[in-house]
């Protein structure tokens, strides 16, 4: 369980920096949506904090955001889609992985 909510205040997380997106372009209401989904990203953060070791909790959760928040770029924004930035999520990927398997 305590995983489950991990993986979603990382879900929560991304949806959270696209609203600040959206805030950036002057769509209305962003703010409140900011607010609502880094606050349920966190609450979830500290549920699973309880039982995950927080140095793997925060890894993960930021890690899942900056992948999630990167993918959401290149998909909705055209942001460059090069070797580059790929190769970066890819060791983002695998170091997560890796603080799991280490454990």
């Amino acid at each position: 369980m305590y995983w489950l909510a991990l993986m979603t205040a990382g879900f929560f997380e991304v949806i959270g920096v696209l609203n600040v997106k959206r805030l950036a372009d002057k769509q209305r209401n962003a703010l409140y949506y900011i607010i609502l989904f880094f606050g349920l990203s966190f609450l979830l953060l500290s549920y699973a904090m309880r039982e995950i070791p927080m140095g793997m909790a925060y890894a993960i959760w930021t890690g899942i955001g900056t992948v999630g928040s990167a993918i959401m770029g290149m998909c909705l924004f055209n942001e460059p889609r090069d070797w580059k930035r790929l190769s970066c999520i890819a060791v983002i990927l695998i170091s997560a992985v890796g603080l799991k398997l280490a454990v």
